[in-house]
């Protein structure tokens, strides 16, 4: 799938088949070597190495041209952004937290003045519905983080840019944030989703976000 133009590219996590160091190095040698002029990633759930990873593992693999955030953040141009790989624990993946006190600590970390925020998983209500069959039909259930949208509220970032839920691939919009779900993969793991393009004016708010072409 090509990628479209830019100025940046994020990565918004789930990077590796199976965790491994292998698939890490693999991930950072193509995203460092993309002809973009600013690259920024976080990890995912599936990224298992990177959880367990030392810092001067990390080092070893993800090169200067890769701005990686890890409940941390970066500037360009001005624009803040801030990233971070936790969401609601969900089996035994890497970057998992307990829903509450757990996760949130990770949330109020967030500086009031992010322009782009950056995690793994969605916040409650907006592109992180799951279909499961169930005896009565089939069932919708919204399972993103509660205190991930009280922190977003709170703090009204321009854009907000996940994954994690694939069917939940989309956009959506708030009074004060959009909303987009990056998931390039469906639910079988096929990537039939396009990058989104986002285009945001010097003091980071939005003029466009859409599908590439």
């Amino acid at each position: 799938m090509p990628l479209p133009d830019g100025d940046a590219i994020i990565h918004a996590g789930d990077f590796c088949s199976h965790g491994s160091h292998y698939d890490c190095v693999r991930f950072f040698g193509w995203f460092g070597n993309l002809p973009y002029k600013h690259k920024i990633c976080i990890a995912g759930n599936h990224d298992l190495w990177m959880e367990r990873a030392s810092q001067p593992e990390l080092d070893s693999i993800i090169p200067p041209s890769v701005r990686y955030l890890n409940d941390s953040g970066t500037a360009i141009d001005g624009i803040n952004f801030w990233g971070s790989p936790v969401q609601p624990r969900f089996y035994n993946w890497a970057f998992n937290r307990d829903r509450g006190e757990d996760i949130k600590k990770h949330w109020d970390r967030i500086p009031y003045d992010t322009d782009v925020l950056i995690t793994h998983g969605p916040a409650h209500g907006y592109c992180d519905t799951v279909y499961r069959v169930e005896p009565s039909g089939m069932m919708a259930e919204n399972t993103g983080c509660v205190d991930l949208r009280a922190t977003i509220e709170n703090i009204q970032p321009h854009a907000h840019i996940f994954g994690h839920i694939h069917c939940g691939y989309g956009m959506e919009c708030s009074e004060s944030t959009v909303f987009l779900n990056c998931s390039v993969c469906d639910e079988s793991y096929r990537a039939i989703n396009r990058p989104f393009v986002l285009d945001l004016n010097p003091d980071g708010s939005v003029f466009g976000a859409y599908e590439s072409l």
